[in-house]
């Protein structure tokens, strides 16, 4: 009996340190870990994006009026839909929105934007569902966007969260795959629409696939265009830049 007595309180020595270790780290798992029952963050699905001056803006309402010829469920270019090209599309920290600002003004406002000079070469779409696409005006990635943009991402990188729920954007679609598929489209802007894969564009509207492909087989005129400014949208349903949260615009 007292043999097992001293193998106890042996086995006890040894496990002391353990014990004790975590022990002292039960409030920091408490602080890492939220507890049953309670909810995450708020997450806001935001665009960070550049505004095109007037000679894009007359191209794209010229190209969203002819899809709309074709296609009336589309969307007009107003206020939900507001013409840009979009830098980066990521899910943020609600409470740190502010700091998300910050960061983001300050590169914009070392790389000389205004002075920036983008043509704009030919019309493209991505697929919206199995019959139709979201139609657009491509620019050159010219090697001044696509460090704005690298810069850009690197400087909100801090204040991103990896996914989120419908309610991280303004308003959900009526169906539910299509929210995820743009859950998706944003929690992998970057890496699969950064760097190399950067395709800065204009959308214009929908329209059904076939249409849009026959219009991407006509001569295009290219145009020369500059940002006008540049914004932090919360982001709506197909993706669209649909609520203002903060402005800069560029003299």
């Amino acid at each position: 009996m007292k043999t097992l007595v001293f193998r106890m309180a042996a086995t006890f020595r040894l496990l002391l340190p353990a014990v004790s270790v975590a022990m002292a780290l039960l409030p920091v798992l408490a602080l890492i870990q939220p507890a049953a029952g309670e909810e995450a963050p708020p997450v806001t699905a935001i665009d960070i994006l550049l505004e095109p001056d007037a000679t894009m803006l007359k191209h794209a309402a010229a190209n969203n009026e002819r899809l709309r010829k074709v296609y009336p469920a589309g969307f007009a270019l107003d206020e939900a839909h507001s013409p840009h090209i979009t830098l980066l599309q990521c899910f943020v920290r609600t409470a740190d929105l502010d700091k998300v600002y910050d960061a983001a003004g300050k590169v914009l406002a070392d790389a000389g934007v205004a002075s920036m000079k983008l043509e704009a070469f030919k019309y493209y779409y991505a697929p919206a569902d199995e019959k139709t696409g979201v139609a657009g005006i491509c620019a050159k990635p010219t090697d001044a966007i696509v460090k704005l943009q690298a810069d850009i991402i690197t400087a909100v990188k801090p204040f991103t969260v990896e996914t989120a729920t419908v309610s991280a954007f303004s308003a959900p679609h009526p169906s539910p795959d299509l929210d995820q598929a743009l859950i998706d489209y944003v929690s992998t802007f970057d890496p699969k629409m950064s760097g190399k894969n950067f395709n800065p564009h204009v959308s214009t509207g929908v329209a059904p696939k076939d249409y849009i492909e026959k219009m991407m087989a006509e001569p295009f005129d290219n145009f020369t265009f500059s940002p006008a400014g540049a914004a932090v949208y919360q982001l709506g349903p197909f993706g669209a830049a649909a609520r203002k949260l903060k402005q800069w615009e560029f003299k």
